[in-house]
């Protein structure tokens, strides 16, 4: 005989997320932030939010290092630190419209099964315009004047 298994299996919990209506996000969402959520998000989105808090409060949050980065940023303060790729990350950056996914390996990066040398020049290759590929990709804070 088997024991009954209490409803904390997070693959389960996350499961029912995925098939939430707007209704039934909304109601999460009052429920898990103490508010109303804004009206003008997708669905899908909903579910990503609440998804995430679910394993935040299940597994723990943000590192206290993490959580003070993105306090100054929220402040308006940015990030003080330069954050670099490393093997096998995946850098994401939207332009004019297109999502751009570039691969890091130890050879470089790809774009669309192409290698460069460096960011700079997949930077350059996607906007056709000389940019620092590290601000570009948003590794490198914006240089104060």
């Amino acid at each position: 005989m088997s024991a009954v298994k209490p409803k904390t299996d997070l693959q389960e919990l996350l499961r029912e997320i995925a098939e939430l209506s707007r209704t039934e996000c909304r109601l999460a969402w009052g429920k898990a932030f103490k508010n109303d959520s804004p009206k003008y998000l997708s669905v899908s989105f909903l579910q990503r939010v609440l998804a995430h808090d679910l394993q935040c409060r299940k597994l723990g949050g943000h590192s206290a290092a993490t959580k003070r980065v993105l306090k100054s940023v929220l402040s308006g303060g940015g990030s003080e630190t330069s954050q670099t790729a490393t093997d096998g990350s995946t850098l994401v950056r939207e332009w004019n419209g297109r999502v751009y996914r570039v691969d890091v390996s130890p050879e470089g990066y790809v774009l669309d099964g192409k290698s460069y040398a460096s960011l700079s020049a997949v930077a350059r290759h996607i906007t056709g315009a000389h940019w620092s590929g590290p601000r570009f990709f948003g590794l490198s804070a914006k240089r104060s004047v």
